[in-house]
């Protein structure tokens, strides 16, 4: 590896992990407002999602150039495509937050009703899931990486016991259908924050291993 390939992989690392602490942040304050009625950290997280997109348009161009310039190789290469796949996970992510963010500004306009405790178990563990995903991306840990896919399904058994309870709720107390739909709107979000970092946590098995898990299970 030359000086100047070594100088902009650390470059590209700095800035990728730059972003992954934006966009944690971003869910984490997502949380936050939907859990405390915080309708000033929802629009904090809604007017922060410019700069989390420009962050990925220059990530994307950094990966590009890096692989103009130097023509990387075998893991290097394996490096760059990794960057280029989970900055376009984590833009996502950053959406979803912003989703988050505006049904949680829209719950304070309705009745107060308590979060089903399927969805507070899903803003726990899916936020737990990024922080594992970054870290193993950070550590290269294809290991830790394993652990987290399989904490996708997890969470896919509450998004469906969550929408199971709330339309069951619904049918009961028609009341509370409005609320009950933002909540499903919610879970739903949860869910898909969890898919993106279930293919952030495949990108890094296939950094530090070299295999290709997505579509496969008994990983």
């Amino acid at each position: 590896m030359t000086k100047h390939l070594h100088t902009d992989l650390q470059s590209l690392e700095r800035n990728l992990l730059a972003l992954g602490t934006r966009v944690e942040e971003a869910v984490r304050r997502s949380i936050t407002a939907l859990s405390l009625r915080r309708t000033d950290m929802a629009e904090e997280v809604i007017g922060g999602d410019r700069s989390i997109d420009m962050a990925e348009v220059a990530l994307e161009e950094e990966c590009l150039k890096v692989l103009a310039l130097h023509q990387p190789v075998a893991g290097d290469l394996r490096f760059v495509a990794a960057c280029m796949k989970i900055t376009n996970d984590l833009e996502r992510i950053g959406d979803l937050a912003v989703n988050i963010s505006k049904r949680a500004k829209a719950l304070c306009d309705h009745r107060m009703q308590d979060l089903p405790q399927q969805l507070v178990e899903m803003t726990e563990r899916t936020a737990a899931m990024l922080r594992s995903a970054l870290d193993a991306f950070v550590r290269e840990d294809g290991t830790r990486a394993r652990q987290v896919m399989r904490e996708d399904d997890r969470i896919d058994k509450l998004h469906k016991e969550c929408l199971d309870g709330l339309i069951e709720q619904m049918k009961q107390d028609p009341e509370t259908i409005s609320t009950s739909m933002l909540f499903i709107s919610i879970s739903r979000h949860l869910e898909r924050i969890a898919d993106h970092t279930t293919n952030i946590a495949e990108d890094v098995i296939y950094l530090a291993d070299g295999d290709i898990v997505r579509h496969q299970r008994g990983f």
